[in-house]
């Protein structure tokens, strides 16, 4: 029988969809298309009002192809588990919903689908069971969550109420999971959380938080053999809080080589005011000092983060504190968005909407410095020489290869595709967008 499944959101949800993908190919399913699948699968977001029109849509497309053939219809993910009972009334076509805390259920409903029956699926009581993430094959990075949900409430989010409060995994599932990966090649792993650094692991054996769980596995990766063709070199993470980012998670940084130079680190605004309306828990001022001190522990660190313009309440001189720390901190990037309020969010109700077009305008003028930013520290990097990991071929010449570096910046060189997959040192000589073109250095 054929599948096909289509993502929409963040990167936990392409972690959750791989292990979906592990459990159909297990019971012998094989990819298939629009015209032909057995089977569709909508993994949904519910975070950005983007993602969300995307998957209604994409659910009212596959519900009049059900029209013109017989095939099984499920929604996965937040959408469903904010959404469920106004997916059934919205679009009676789908044949199953499974929400965030449903999904360990896919295997009830592939069984009923291989049968030719059906069944009512049941709510079940919130218990998230994390599935082991397989990266695609021939694929050398690969995600790994390592905690789920979140306990903060920002007051614009959704997430807290479709994922749940936070719940973290064991390490040795963790460790397990490392190995797997390596072994099957992998040279790259993003462990991933909502809160990624608010990790903590308690037993009856063991207390551990993130920057305890990045100890062990520093040690436990720094005792593989590594080459420039095999085993796994670099570790990343998503996403963290400020209000975690602790002393000891910097020291660790610092002094562990695996952990790649780059921190997505989410400051949403640079307004005081509007912090404590988002609920953010830290000011612009405590956001600055701890710049410094990474950027002090830490040489060569490169940052990103995410900004929100046009939270109830913002005024100009609130979007001028933003654009103030962007001009301190520099990041390499950004993800900018203007507020979209979300159902069950706080912030939906709040008084002093802004306005679309000022929302608009706002966002227009972010997007506008942080352009001028990441130009200009591209620019400083010219000439540097640094080391990437090759990804693929390039989508411009099958005589070009991709990279990035460990600063989360894309590399453009000649090549061929047996060096997918390898470290290679390399010489930054020009950009074209955002990407640098760069020369093989021969150490």
């Amino acid at each position: 029988m054929k599948y096909l499944l289509e993502t929409y959101g963040c990167q936990m949800n392409k972690a959750e969809s791989a292990a979906v993908e592990v459990l159909l190919r297990e019971r012998s399913w094989i990819p298939g298309t629009v015209e032909d699948a057995d089977l569709v699968l909508i993994n949904t977001c519910t975070v950005r009002a983007t993602a969300e029109n995307r998957a209604w849509g994409r659910i009212a497309f596959f519900a009049a192809e059900k029209k013109k053939r017989k095939f099984s219809l499920v929604v996965l993910g937040c959408m469903a588990e904010q959404y469920h009972q106004e997916i059934k009334k919205k679009a009676p076509a789908v044949d199953y919903v499974l929400g965030t805390f449903q999904k360990q259920a896919l295997g009830l409903v592939l069984d009923q689908i291989e049968k030719g029956t059906s069944f009512d699926l049941s709510e079940e009581s919130p218990v998230y069971v994390f599935a082991p993430t397989h990266h695609e094959p021939g694929a050398f990075r690969s995600f790994v969550p390592i905690m789920h949900g979140c306990n903060n409430f920002c007051t614009y989010c959704i997430v807290p109420y479709v994922r749940g409060r936070e719940v973290s995994r064991k390490p040795e599932a963790i460790f397990t999971e490392l190995d797997a990966l390596a072994a099957a090649g992998v040279r790259e792993v993003t462990l991933l959380g909502q809160n990624v650094n608010s990790y903590k692991w308690q037993d009856a054996e063991t207390t551990l938080d993130f920057p305890g769980l990045l100890r062990l596995i520093a040690q436990k990766l720094g005792t593989k053999e590594k080459t420039a063709t095999t085993g796994i070199g670099w570790v990343r993470f998503l996403t963290s809080h400020p209000k975690d980012l602790s002393d000891q998670l910097i020291a660790i940084l610092a002094s562990e080589a695996i952990y790649c130079r780059h921190i997505h680190l989410c400051i949403q605004s640079g307004s005081n005011r509007v912090l404590a309306r988002m609920n953010r828990k830290y000011t612009r001022e405590y956001f600055l000092g701890l710049v410094e001190k990474l950027k002090a522990a830490i040489p060569g660190l490169s940052l990103s983060t995410d900004i929100l313009v046009g939270f109830p309440g913002e005024t100009e001189e609130d979007l001028e504190d933003t654009l103030d720390v962007m001009r301190k901190v520099k990041f390499s990037y950004s993800f900018m968005y203007h507020f979209n309020p979300r159902k069950g969010t706080p912030a939906m109700t709040m008084d002093e909407q802004v306005p679309e077009k000022t929302k608009k305008a706002r966002l227009a003028r972010v997007i506008a410095l942080q352009k001028e930013i990441s130009e200009s520290l591209m620019n400083e990097r010219i000439g540097a020489v640094d080391e990437i990991l090759i990804e693929s071929l390039s989508k411009r010449s099958k005589k070009e290869i991709l990279g990035r570096t460990a600063r989360d910046e894309m590399v453009v060189l000649p090549g061929e595709v047996s060096q997918i997959g390898q470290f290679m040192r390399v010489r930054l000589v020009s950009k074209s967008g955002n990407t640098f073109k760069a020369d093989r250095v021969n150490d």
